[in-house]
């Protein structure tokens, strides 16, 4: 989209609807905790969650016991309604507000996570910033869980125009930097009574000599 402000646009989203008037909602993000889960991720580890918005991953991951958590988004409003709805649990966590295309971590993390925030970075560039961002701010040991919509998941989303994988594109994708540990597919029911069809992928980084 020509002239198009993803802030702007997100921003909008946020403000005028409720938490389960998104396709994304989801009260329990159970493909996500399994991930943390399979991995036997520490509570001490770094984590964070991109595009996290409002999402309930880290309500999860406090009462888990999980200690050193950031949460980063393009909406400040997104941020300030997860804030509201944790109360003081909000102050345990990391609160950024950026576009992931430019983020510049001031950390390393062990676990990173991103549930369909991926997939609408659609402009090549955007694409390697993104991938070469995570390769440098996640640890030699880390983990990179990235779910995007499948190739037979919409092509759409919020208006806008998204960009499908599937396990052998995303794999590709990453094969610069990262190696793919394994990838599952997932039919995620919206609020809607819709399937969406998403490609999770978890990756380790390439070990260099």
């Amino acid at each position: 989209m020509e002239n198009f402000d993803r802030k702007k646009h997100w921003e909008e989203i946020y403000r005028t609807k409720q938490l389960n008037e998104v396709s994304w909602f989801q009260p329990t993000p159970g493909t996500s905790l399994d991930f943390f889960k399979h991995f036997d991720v520490p509570t001490s580890a770094k984590i964070i969650d991109i595009g996290g918005g409002d999402s309930f991953l880290v309500d999860h991951l406090l009462a888990m016991g999980y200690l050193d958590i950031t949460v980063l988004d393009i909406s400040e409003a997104a941020i300030v309604r997860a804030k509201q709805r944790l109360g003081a649990k909000a102050e345990s966590v990391k609160w950024i507000i950026a576009d992931v295309s430019t983020f510049s971590p001031t950390e390393k993390y062990h676990f990173w996570h991103d549930r369909a925030a991926f997939h609408f970075l659609t402009d090549e560039q955007e694409i390697s910033n993104y991938i070469e961002t995570a390769q440098q701010h996640i640890n030699s040991t880390g983990i990179l869980v990235i779910g995007t919509f499948s190739e037979q998941g919409p092509t759409k989303c919020s208006g806008i125009e998204i960009k499908q994988y599937s396990e052998t594109t995303m794999t590709e994708r990453m094969s610069m930097f990262f190696e793919k540990i394994k990838c599952i597919t997932v039919d995620h029911k919206t609020p809607f009574d819709t399937i969406q069809n998403f490609v999770f992928c978890c990756f380790r980084k390439l070990q260099t000599i």
